[in-house]
């Protein structure tokens, strides 16, 4: 082999260069096989399975069950339908209701315990110096619990609940230790490109888990959500083995990171802390805010993704194309983000993919009452590709205003408070969600989701980035010359 062409190879090698290319490629391998959670469990399968199979579902005979779909499908047939047909088409849309209730209080719920435990749990974490402890415990915890929801059947919603929320906890307070690992594993110089490896193994990880997904519904024919259940256990077993090079190569902490003999103490001040200082940062506190309203919307759509996709008319394999669709926009989203969001600032980055979730949200709307209970996809998979451009742009760039506005030597305080009301935001939106959709229906919910990112816009249009930098450059230069953490 010829040096030109060993030193192209070389270029196409991510790792190539590293200092530690080993340690790199195991934090990346846990986020890769985190994803089999994110994706399988909480985007596409289980939580179709908890709305479709978990809650007891109306058993029709085969004429019934004709009539009730086609009345479902369009309100002139209903209305002209025979009155067993619509009490039968009312039984079915209570049941799928009470579902997506069932899986709001089950995914907000969990969301909501992570925001209480996680500053308390990553506080023990660093007075003990036991993050890789607790990284591999939570991701062991996380993919065994969901090997486990292969065990749950029609009519379980107690032992569906007793498996996922603390699966879904585990899940993400280990991704909380996960980031934390990054400054371990990188340099000031070479951080960014070490977090994009990290990011693109997972969405390599997603796009694989996907193709495997789909061959096994048309080789084994699952294309039922009742047969899914030998899918969420190879979901946990990807997830088990994928962390084993992070048990191996990860370094431990070397020492404790703190003095404070209570976790309890530590994370209360923490918290306390944080929030006290991002009040005093009067533009960064304003970004909070919106990001907060907005981030309602953007973990509605990932814990609700494939429902509303559902209530649209998609089935088995384009579904799981739909979401494969999101997938790959998300990361055209995230890499072109990198080339324009420099050029043109963090705000108005924000700015233009709230853009595009208010677009993406009006179609949803305007598709659900031109075409109530069904109608063609093809408008649906257009509006799936903003959909993917809003996952994968929103967070670049939301994550990059708040580097901007936060002072060098408050990253973690403000990287924390960030994530904490990302968590918050995901609790709130999936039970608010969850409740419209259950009282007022379809459209209403529809609506409460495009309220969310036009509120999160009008907020945003508050901020002023120039002056939160600003305000970021004085407290650093106070900080110098005082010797001490500036507020």
């Amino acid at each position: 082999m010829s040096a030109g062409v060993r030193g192209r190879l070389a270029r196409l090698n991510p790792f190539a260069g590293l200092p530690n290319p080993r340690e790199v490629w195991a934090w990346g391998m846990f986020d890769l096989a985190n994803q089999s959670f994110t994706l399988l469990i909480i985007t596409l399968l289980f939580s179709l399975y908890v709305t479709q199979v978990v809650v007891p579902q109306p058993v029709f005979d085969a004429e019934l069950q004709a009539l009730v779909d086609a009345a479902r499908a369009s309100d002139d047939v209903r209305a002209a339908a025979a009155p067993e047909v619509v009490a039968a088409c009312d039984r079915a849309d209570a049941a799928e209701r009470q579902g997506k209730f069932v899986w709001s209080l089950l995914h907000g719920g969990s969301l909501l315990a992570v925001v209480v435990l996680s500053p308390v749990i990553g506080a023990y974490g660093d007075i003990r110096a036991r993050r890789k402890l607790l990284l591999m415990l939570t991701g062991l915890a996380s993919g065994a619990l969901t090997c486990s929801l292969g065990f749950v059947g029609p009519g379980m919603v107690i032992l569906a609940a007793t498996l996922y929320i603390p699966a879904n906890v585990a899940y993400q307070i280990g991704e909380n230790f996960l980031a934390s690992f990054l400054p371990d594993v990188s340099t000031r110089r070479n951080m960014g490109r070490i977090s994009a490896i990290g990011w693109t193994m997972g969405y390599a990880g997603a796009l694989a888990l996907l193709t495997i997904v789909t061959l096994a519904m048309l080789l084994f024919d699952l294309k039922q959500p009742g047969q899914w259940r030998p899918l969420f256990v190879f979901a946990g077993l990807w997830f088990l083995l994928g962390i084993v090079p992070a048990g191996l190569f990860l370094r431990r902490d070397a020492a404790p990171r703190e003095t404070e003999q209570h976790p309890l103490r530590a994370a209360v001040r923490r918290v306390a802390g944080r929030v006290h200082l991002a009040a005093k940062h009067r533009q960064l506190a304003r970004f909070l805010l919106a990001f907060l309203i907005y981030g309602f919307g953007v973990q509605t759509i990932i814990g609700f993704a494939s429902i509303i996709a559902r209530d649209f008319g998609f089935g088995d394999v384009s579904l799981v194309l739909f979401v494969a669709q999101i997938t790959i926009t998300a990361v055209i989203a995230a890499v072109a983000t990198s080339f324009f969001q420099d050029r043109l600032g963090a705000k108005r980055t924000v700015l233009i993919y709230l853009g595009v979730w208010v677009a993406s949200c009006s179609a949803m709307v305007a598709i659900a009452v031109v075409w109530p209970g069904g109608g063609p996809q093809w408008p649906l998979w257009i509006v799936g590709n903003g959909l993917g451009f809003g996952l994968g742009g929103i967070g670049t760039a939301s994550r990059s205003l708040v580097g901007r506005l936060t002072p060098a030597h408050r990253t973690a305080e403000f990287f924390g408070l960030w994530g904490m009301i990302y968590k918050l935001a995901g609790a709130i939106g999936v039970l608010s969600f969850g409740a419209i959709a259950r009282t007022l229906g379809e459209v209403a919910s529809l609506v409460l989701l495009l309220s969310f990112f036009a509120v999160g816009t009008l907020l945003m249009l508050r901020v002023n980035e120039r002056a939160g930098v600003r305000e970021a450059m004085r407290n650093e230069r106070q900080a110098r010359r005082d010797g001490l953490p500036a507020g």
